[in-house]
């Protein structure tokens, strides 16, 4: 099994919370609870930065909501989050305190291509 990374929001999947989460970001962006979404997504889509990032990198990148992670795995941790899968099992590699840290993308793609080369051996210039 090649491993792959699964980023976890810190957000439901269905058009409620769709919608309650599009009008946090925009009438209260500094209390909006996953900061992996504000920085990877604008308004309506995937910011194209983000999209050419995670496609450029060695790994296949996996996205799932709070609810999909739930009901998919047994982990207890504070959301956002990144994952590597592996066939040594599933290890949070960047946790949310980490990604809260991030104050721009440029500063999140710089942090995952950083953690990455810990655990793939790759070369990935899109910082």
């Amino acid at each position: 099994m090649k491993p792959h990374l699964l980023f976890v929001y810190n957000a439901n999947e269905n058009l409620f919370s769709a919608v309650s989460d599009f009008a946090h970001k925009i009438l209260s962006p500094s209390t909006y609870p996953c900061q992996l979404c504000a920085l990877t997504y604008g308004n309506f889509a995937m910011k194209k930065a983000w999209k050419s990032f995670i496609e450029g990198l060695p790994v296949k990148a996996v996205f799932l909501h709070k609810n999909e992670f739930e009901k998919q795995y047994n982990i207890q941790t504070s959301l956002p989050a990144i994952f590597i899968i592996s066939k040594e099992g599933i290890k949070e590699i960047i946790t949310q305190q980490q990604i809260a840290g991030c104050q721009s993308l440029e500063e999140l793609k710089k942090l995952v291509n950083t953690v990455l080369k810990q655990h793939v051996q790759y070369h990935h210039s899109d910082i």
